[in-house]
């Protein structure tokens, strides 16, 4: 039969386990939401300068800068 101070070691044990596993569960939540937030300003950062592209190019058309 185990001692009280074995089955609190144990318990302890235990919970120290689930609390591992809890926080490890949190980080990957925490780092799969930092690289979508990543993936989504690097598209938005794509879709700026590929405006910003288009109207440079409309300005350049419209003063009749783009003719070669």
């Amino acid at each position: 039969m185990a001692s009280n101070s074995e089955k609190v070691s144990y318990h302890a044990g235990e919970a120290k386990g689930q609390a591992e596993e809890k926080a490890s569960g949190v980080m990957d939540m925490a780092n799969n939401a930092a690289q979508s937030a990543k993936e989504t300003m690097q598209a938005a950062g794509q879709n700026v300068q590929a405006t910003a592209i288009g109207a440079a190019d409309a300005v350049k058309n419209a003063t009749g800068m783009n003719k070669k």
